[in-house]
C-alpha cells in the first residue's frame, strides 16, 4: 500500500511538475510575445525617427541651396546701391544746360569721389604700376614692347590702370614694357 501511495504521490508531484512546466512555458510564450511586441514598437519608433531625420536633413539641404542661390543672386546688392547715386549724379551732369565748365567739373569731381567711396566699401583697389616697375604677369598685361633705356620687362608707360577686388585681379593694368635694344 505504501507503494501505491508513493506512486500516487509521485504522480501528483509529476502532475505538479508538468503544471509548473506548462505554466512556465505559457509565461515564456507571453513574455516572448511581449518582447516581440515591444521590439516591434521600438522598430516602428526608430523607423519614424529615421524618416523624420531624413526629412529634416533634406529640408536643411534645400534651405542651404536656396541660401547659396540667394547669396549669388543678391551678392552685388550693396555695391549696386552705392553705384545708383553715382549714376544719378552723372545723369544730372548731362542734363545741366548752364554751360558753366567749373560747375560741371566740380560735379564730375564729386561723382568720382562717390565712386571711389563705393569702390573702397567693396574693397576694389587700383593696380597703378609706376614707370620702372618690373612687369608682374599676375597684375599687368603687356600690350606692347618698345626699345627704351630701361631694363627689359620693366614698365615704360601705363596705358590703363587695373583693378583688384580683395586679392583677386578684376582687370590687369595695361602697360607698355621695355625691350632690349637691338
Amino acid at each position: 500500500m505504501q507503494d501505491k501511495q508513493n506512486i500516487a504521490a509521485e504522480a501528483v508531484d509529476n502532475d505538479n511538475i508538468d503544471a509548473t512546466v506548462a505554466e512556465q512555458a505559457v509565461e515564456q510564450e507571453l513574455s516572448a510575445e511581449q518582447q516581440i511586441a515591444a521590439l516591434d514598437a521600438e522598430v516602428a519608433e526608430l523607423k519614424d525617427a529615421l524618416l523624420r531625420a531624413r526629412a529634416d536633413q533634406e529640408n536643411q539641404r534645400r534651405r542651404a541651396q536656396e541660401d547659396v542661390a540667394a547669396a549669388h543672386k543678391y551678392a552685388i546688392t550693396k555695391f549696386a546701391g552705392e553705384l545708383v547715386s553715382v549714376k544719378d549724379y552723372l545723369e544730372m551732369a548731362l542734363l545741366d544746360q548752364s554751360g558753366q565748365i567749373d560747375t560741371l567739373k566740380m560735379g564730375v569731381d564729386m561723382t568720382l569721389k562717390q565712386l571711389v567711396s563705393a569702390f573702397d566699401k567693396a574693397q576694389i583697389k587700383d593696380i597703378a604700376p609706376q614707370t620702372g616697375d618690373k612687369l608682374d604677369p599676375h597684375q599687368h598685361q603687356a600690350m606692347s614692347a618698345e626699345e627704351a633705356d630701361a631694363e627689359p620687362n620693366t614698365i615704360v608707360r601705363v596705358m590703363q590702370k587695373g583693378y583688384q577686388i580683395s586679392d583677386r585681379v578684376l582687370r590687369p593694368a595695361m602697360v607698355v614694357v621695355a625691350k632690349a635694344k637691338a
